[in-house]
C-alpha cells in the first residue's frame, strides 16, 4: 500500500469536482482528484450533455414545423439513428481521454478508483484490481460524488430491471413503448424525447408535472405532451409491477387500471452517493445528504467540504460548478491563512443557492425559471406583485413561430422594487433566462430596468411589457 500527500483531495471527478480542483490549484495548492468512473462525471456522459443532444433534434423539427415555408420542407420524423450518433459524438463514445488531458494540463493529479474516508483528512482509494492507495490531505477533503436515481419501494419494480436516467440517455435500442414514473425535469424531458422518437409514452405523475415551478408551466408541458400523442396520468400511484411472459411490463395503478409497456423509466427523485464513502469514520451517517454552510464546509468538520448534488442545496450542474468555484477559492484562502470573504454574495460563499437558482427544463415547451415563484415568495413573507404576460402578443414571438404559445411571469418585491423571480414558458425561452438571473442577483431597481431597452423584434421585448404592466 502506498501513501501520498496533497494539500487537497477531491472525491468525485465530475464538473463540480473539476471546478473545485481547478480553483484550488490556481490558488497554489497541490490537488488530487479521485474518480471511480469517468472524469467529467454524470453531466458529461449520462445527464446534461447526452439528454440535451437527444432532445435537440425533436426541438429543431418542431420549430421548423411551426413556420410556414419551413414546415413544407419537413418531410419526415426525427432520424433516431442519426440522433443517437450525434449523442455518441458529444459524449466522445463515453471516453474521458480529453477530460483527463485537461486535468493534466491544469496540474491536477488523478487517482482512479473508489475513494472512502478512513480517518481525519485521509482517503483510501481501491482500484479495479483491489489495490489500495492512501491519500492524506494537509488541508481539506472535498466530497463531490453527486447523486443517483431513487428507486421507489414499489412491489416488483426492481425485478423488471427499470431504467434510470442513465439508461434513458444512453439508449441504443429505442423501445416501442415506455412508461415514465415521475413528472419532474427528467420525467418531462424524457417524455418529450421518446415521444419525438416515436415511442408510445405514458407519463405517471402522482402529484402533477413540474411541481417546483409555477403551475402554468407544468400545465403547458402536459398539454403539449398530450397533443404530441403521449398519455399523462396524474393523481394515481403505481401499486405493483410485473413482467408478462411476452416480455411486456405491466403496472397496476391505484385507480384499478393497468398500463403495459416494453420498458419502464424511473424518474422519481435522487439520493446522495454517500452510502459507501466512509462517513461513519467522521461521525456522519452513510447515505445521508451532507449539511454545509455557505462556504460549503460540512458543519462541525473544519477540514471536510461537500459540493454539488451531495449537499442537497441545488441539484443542478451549473449550481454545483458555482459552489465548486467558491469552495476551491475558500479552501485555498484558508490554507494560506488569508482573509475569507464569507459575507452574503462574497467571493467565498454560494449565496445564490438560496434565492437565485436558474433552471431550464428542455421539455416542449421549454420552461426557464430563476428565483422565487409566487408561492415561494409568499411563503418567504415577501410583499410581492405578480405580473403575467402572454408571449403570443410579443412581435418577436410571431417571428419565431406562426402560432407561438407561451407565458412569462415576473415576481416583484414591492418593498425593494426589485425582481425576485421570473418564469418563462415557450419555445426557445431558455436563452432568455440569464437576463432575468442578472436582474435578480444584481437586485436591479425597477426604475433602472426601464433603461435596459430590449431589441426589437425579439421575445425579450417581454421585459418592456412587464414594465408597462407594472407602471412607472
Amino acid at each position: 500500500m502506498t501513501t501520498r500527500e496533497y494539500d487537497l483531495i477531491v472525491i468525485g471527478g465530475g464538473p463540480v469536482g473539476e471546478n473545485v480542483a481547478d480553483r484550488a490549484t490556481q490558488g497554489g495548492l497541490s490537488v488530487v482528484v479521485v474518480e471511480s468512473e469517468l472524469v467529467g462525471g454524470e453531466c458529461s456522459y449520462w445527464a446534461c450533455i447526452p439528454s440535451k443532444a437527444l432532445l435537440r433534434a425533436g426541438a429543431a423539427v418542431r420549430a421548423a414545423r411551426r413556420v410556414k415555408g419551413a414546415a413544407e420542407a419537413v418531410t419526415g420524423a426525427v432520424d433516431v439513428a442519426r440522433t443517437l450518433m450525434r449523442r455518441d459524438e458529444l459524449v466522445h463514445d463515453w471516453d474521458d481521454t480529453s477530460q483527463v488531458e485537461w486535468l493534466q494540463g491544469a496540474g491536477i493529479d488523478l487517482v482512479r478508483g473508489h475513494g472512502r474516508l478512513t480517518g481525519e483528512r485521509e482517503v483510501t482509494v481501491t482500484d479495479a484490481d483491489g489495490a489500495e492507495k492512501v491519500l492524506v490531505a494537509r488541508h481539506a477533503v472535498v466530497v463531490s460524488t453527486g447523486s443517483a436515481a431513487l428507486l421507489p419501494d414499489i412491489p416488483g419494480l426492481r425485478d423488471v430491471d427499470p431504467w434510470t436516467s442513465r439508461e434513458a440517455t444512453g439508449v441504443q435500442d429505442v423501445p416501442a413503448s415506455l412508461v415514465i414514473l415521475g413528472g419532474g425535469t427528467v420525467g418531462t424531458e424524457m417524455a418529450t424525447l421518446y415521444t419525438s422518437f416515436g415511442s408510445t409514452v405514458t407519463l405517471i405523475a402522482r402529484s402533477g408535472l413540474l411541481r417546483g415551478v409555477e403551475p402554468f408551466a407544468g400545465e403547458a408541458v402536459e398539454k403539449a405532451l398530450t397533443e404530441a400523442g403521449a398519455t399523462v396520468k396524474t393523481g394515481v400511484e403505481v401499486e405493483r409491477v410485473s413482467r408478462e411472459a411476452d416480455g411486456d411490463i405491466v403496472l397496476a395503478l391505484s385507480d384499478g387500471s393497468e398500463v403495459r409497456a416494453a420498458q419502464v423509466l424511473v424518474a422519481t427523485g435522487r439520493v446522495p452517493r454517500t452510502e459507501d464513502l466512509g462517513l461513519e469514520t467522521v461521525g456522519l451517517e452513510p447515505g445521508s445528504w451532507l449539511d454545509v454552510d455557505d462556504t460549503l464546509q460540512v458543519r462541525g468538520i473544519r477540514w471536510l467540504y461537500a459540493v454539488g448534488d451531495v449537499n442537497h442545496r441545488a441539484l443542478l450542474t451549473h449550481q454545483g460548478k458555482y459552489q465548486g468555484r467558491a469552495a476551491g477559492d475558500v479552501i485555498a484562502a484558508r490554507a494560506r491563512a488569508a482573509a475569507v470573504d464569507d459575507a452574503p454574495w462574497g467571493r467565498h460563499v454560494a449565496t445564490a443557492d438560496h434565492s437565485a437558482v436558474p433552471q431550464v427544463i428542455f421539455a416542449d415547451p421549454e420552461v426557464a425559471a430563476v428565483g422565487h415563484t409566487e408561492k415561494s415568495a409568499r411563503e418567504a413573507g415577501l410583499s410581492i406583485r405578480v405580473i403575467d404576460y402572454d408571449l403570443y402578443w410579443i412581435a418577436g414571438a410571431s417571428e419565431v413561430a406562426d402560432d407561438y404559445r407561451g407565458r412569462a411571469r415576473a415576481i416583484v418585491d414591492e418593498e425593494r422594487r426589485v425582481l425576485v423571480g421570473a418564469t418563462f414558458v415557450g419555445q426557445d425561452v431558455g436563452e432568455m433566462l440569464h437576463a432575468a438571473t442578472i436582474a435578480v442577483v444584481g437586485e436591479v431597481p425597477i426604475e433602472r430596468l426601464w433603461h435596459a431597452v430590449p431589441s426589437y423584434p425579439t421575445i425579450s421585448e417581454v421585459w418592456l411589457r412587464w414594465l408597462e404592466e407594472y407602471g412607472r
